[in-house]
């Protein structure tokens, strides 16, 4: 009997997979400096790299980009999305973007300054080198269960309240132009935030007079986690939980290729009408007219039909379930994971899984490198390449605390066989670990290095 409940679906449209050989795929990752963003798609047989962008799309979302207006302006499937946004954010101002990365952009053009603080629950690489390269300090205030990958603490993604209000003061509240919270946090492994921690991060934000924001990408993880864990919600429904959620923030962006189940978009949400004014000059710049904000018709609406979608308690229950059983069953494997599992994905503990390799080599690399090579599997290092920086006044160079490789999962896409196989091969590979040596840079980007970079074994 499976741990989580069945889908609730059923499978209409089959994508076959091309399978590959050990020496194949081994000469693959060596072409790619030895970095999984370099492979083909194709020559991978379980993708785990992201859960952005890689939903299968239900049959009404598809049946709606039928009814795709293509109007440059005022097309209908626009303001499909507005009701849909209005209902669930609750936000009276709002433009569509081609993916998260554009209202992130015109988010932090808007309010990052040369060297003052953007604190958050923990910056996605993405934010942290959108605050990075216009002068920003990308201030990350976890609480201290998040650095403990064995703690079962529920809401690990929570914001350090006291250490908010510290750093605020510190800086001076005048120097701290914007808060943003991360639901689910991202690079704390997936883990929730809680209501009643956005409640005490909403009274911080008033007492300073400092816009709060959310990075909203996966809130309706967020709001389902809340539901099981958080006292007081277990009989609201997911939509009245995000409501609730969304009352506390003054706007939020989204990547719409997550809890909006769509393969493409973005959004930015406000309540002020004159910042709404100063994101309509940039959208016009960057991105598209109000209406469509680089994205097509069709997929505007697919996005109105996902956002709902999204929120129903059978898929949540689901999505949660099945991510839940990876974990589960990588700890039963004795897989050392950030614990407990989040809600797009597990984090295997790199620092744990190859203790030998310090984190100068790159222990989580290594593991994205042979798991790949082993089984076709192909995730993502967070860890040293992702987020490790350097001084460049001492030169000393700062890794972070979490050493990670992050297994996200598709949304309604793989089963629980494919999963029993992601597990089997990691099981095989922790059993042989001591084997496996770290690897070193050849070549690196000034941003995000971990995108394009290319490394080679050591000895």
């Amino acid at each position: 009997m499976a741990k989580y409940p069945f889908e609730p679906f059923r499978v209409k449209v089959v994508e076959p997979i091309r399978m590959s050989t050990r020496e194949q795929r081994a000469a693959r990752i060596a072409e790619a400096g030895h970095n999984v963003f370099g492979l083909r798609a194709e020559d991978v047989l379980i993708d785990l790299l992201t859960d952005s962008g890689t939903t299968a799309m239900s049959d009404d979302q598809w049946a709606g980009m039928m009814v795709g207006d293509e109007s440059y302006a005022g097309c209908r499937n626009y303001y499909h999305l507005r009701e849909a946004v209005e209902e669930i954010f609750g936000m009276p101002f709002f433009v569509p973007t081609h993916q998260g990365r554009g209202a992130e952009t015109i988010l932090c053009d808007l309010f990052v300054q040369p060297g003052k603080p953007i604190p958050n629950n923990t910056h996605f690489d993405s934010t942290e080198a959108n605050v990075l390269v216009r002068g920003g300090v990308a201030l990350n205030l976890p609480v201290p269960e998040a650095r403990d990958p064995a703690s079962h603490h529920p809401f690990k993604g929570d914001m350090d309240v006291a250490g908010l209000r510290a750093a605020i003061q510190s800086w001076g509240p005048e120097n701290v132009p914007l808060i943003l919270l991360t639901v689910t946090n991202n690079t704390a492994a997936g883990q929730p935030v809680s209501m009643r921690n956005l409640r005490e991060t909403r009274a911080v934000a008033d007492e300073f007079g400092i816009p709060l924001f959310f990075d909203a990408a996966r809130y309706a993880e967020n709001a389902y986690f809340i539901k099981l864990r958080e006292a007081g919600y277990a009989e609201k429904s997911p939509l009245e939980i995000a409501q609730e959620m969304f009352s506390y923030a003054d706007g939020f962006v989204m990547s719409s290729k997550k809890d909006g189940l769509v393969n493409i978009g973005g959004l930015f949400g406000m309540r002020d009408e004159a910042l709404y004014g100063k994101v309509t000059v940039e959208m016009i710049l960057r991105e598209g007219f109000l209406t469509y904000g680089g994205m097509a018709g069709r997929d505007l609406e697919a996005l109105a039909r996902g956002l709902r979608e999204g929120l129903q308690e059978s898929y949540l229950a689901h999505r949660i379930g099945q991510t839940r059983y990876f974990g589960e069953k990588l700890v039963d494997a004795g897989v050392p994971i950030f614990e407990p599992p989040g809600g797009h994905a597990v984090y295997v503990d790199a620092r744990r899984f190859f203790p030998h390799i310090p984190q100068s080599e790159f222990p989580g690399v290594a593991l994205t490198s042979h798991l790949y090579v082993d089984a076709g599997v192909r995730g993502i290092e967070l860890g040293s390449l992702a987020f490790a920086h350097t001084d460049p006044e001492t030169g000393e160079t700062r890794c972070p605390e979490l050493e990670t490789v992050r297994l996200a999962l598709p949304r309604r896409v793989y089963s629980q066989t494919h999963i029993d196989y992601v597990v089997e091969s990691l099981a095989e590979l922790y059993a042989r670990r001591e084997s496996v040596r770290g690897m070193r840079v050849v070549w690196e980007g000034p941003y995000m290095r971990h995108f394009t970079a290319r490394l080679e074994p050591i000895g």
